[in-house]
């Protein structure tokens, strides 16, 4: 499928894997719609950090997801629908689980009537690899067992099986994508790989919440490039592919690779406000990309020192956005 000339709103689009999303669309020629949260002060977020003319090219609009008439009309007369917009940080979920399930929820739910009465031709909506909890085999597929151990968590999956009703209610043309720790350039102090830069460039110790969870990290160009194919690739409607390497490292191994590639080796604590509840913390999540493989034909690129070389020269250039002495929730 050619991009050129095809409209697109991507939802979520001032976050980091949208304002990725939307550059990689501008690039290929489509005609991009993005929405982003409205504030008084008409901040884009980090569409504010592409290319000149790739922000000229974008059509911004503003509104909030919960809002049934905003989605209304940010959707209509777009052809393909890339739904990103979400609270996603685990630890304000905690704070203020009721707006995260307004927002993830009852926001999922305006996006899908908009895609359904006005006859968007693909939905791409974003889950998350939080849906599955604590790994139960070494490797998740889209079979596993779901697991709200967050509220973020429960909201996500009260969203994807949203999704997945209004696809068998009304054989919505929805695709479910479950992208395992996305990371990259433009990524918040909040995620830990900014966080371990940041803290090793900067800092005289590492202080981080647990170490020994084993995550799945997925740089953003591959993640997006999943979106990509999962709007084009034929008969996938209704179906799950998840996002990953299918490999694993743990935060304490992150630790050590970022050291190593800054040539700086720094004292490791652990600062117990950063420790999620104990039933809460997702220990393991290790992905099989094999549907995402077979049926989109994907397959993730970039390596994790590659990935790591990449964050690292993003955050040295933008020291203003990482307050790496405080814990950002």
């Amino acid at each position: 499928m050619s991009w050129q000339g095809v409209r697109v709103l991507v939802t979520g689009a001032g976050g980091f894997i949208g304002s990725h999303l939307c550059e990689r669309l501008v690039e290929a020629g489509a005609t991009v719609r993005a929405m982003v949260r409205y504030n008084s002060r008409n901040d884009p977020g980090l569409l504010r950090y592409l290319a000149p003319s790739t922000r000229a090219a974008l059509e911004v609009v503003t509104g909030d997801l919960r809002d049934t008439e905003a989605v209304h009309q940010a959707v209509s007369g777009c052809e393909v629908v890339f739904h990103l917009g979400a609270l996603i940080a685990i630890p304000y979920s905690y704070r203020h689980p009721r707006e995260v399930v307004e927002v993830n929820i009852l926001g999922t739910l305006n996006v899908l009537e908009a895609v359904r009465q006005l006859g968007v031709r693909r939905l791409v909506h974003t889950s998350t690899s939080e849906v599955y909890g604590t790994a139960q085999s070494a490797r998740i597929n889209e079979h596993h067992a779901l697991h709200g151990q967050s509220p973020y968590a429960a909201t996500k999956i009260g969203a994807d099986k949203l999704v997945e009703s209004f696809y068998c209610s009304y054989a919505l043309p929805a695709v479910t994508i479950r992208p395992f720790n996305t990371y990259g350039p433009r990524q918040s102090g909040r995620a830990v790989i900014p966080t371990i830069v940041a803290q090793t460039l900067w800092g005289k110790a590492l202080t981080l919440g647990a170490l020994d969870t084993l995550r799945d990290f997925t740089f953003v160009t591959d993640t997006v490039d999943g979106m990509l194919c999962a709007a084009t690739a034929p008969g996938v409607e209704g179906e799950t592919c998840n996002l990953g390497t299918d490999t694993e490292v743990s935060i304490r191994q992150l630790v050590e690779r970022v050291g190593a590639l800054l040539h700086r080796t720094l004292p490791l604590q652990v600062d117990t406000a950063r420790l999620r509840p104990a039933a809460s913390e997702v220990q393991r999540l290790r992905s099989d990309n094999t549907r995402a493989r077979e049926r989109l034909g994907w397959q993730p690129v970039v390596d994790l020192d590659t990935g790591l070389h990449r964050v690292i020269a993003w955050v040295e250039a933008h020291p203003e956005l990482y307050h790496w002495e405080r814990y950002e929730v």
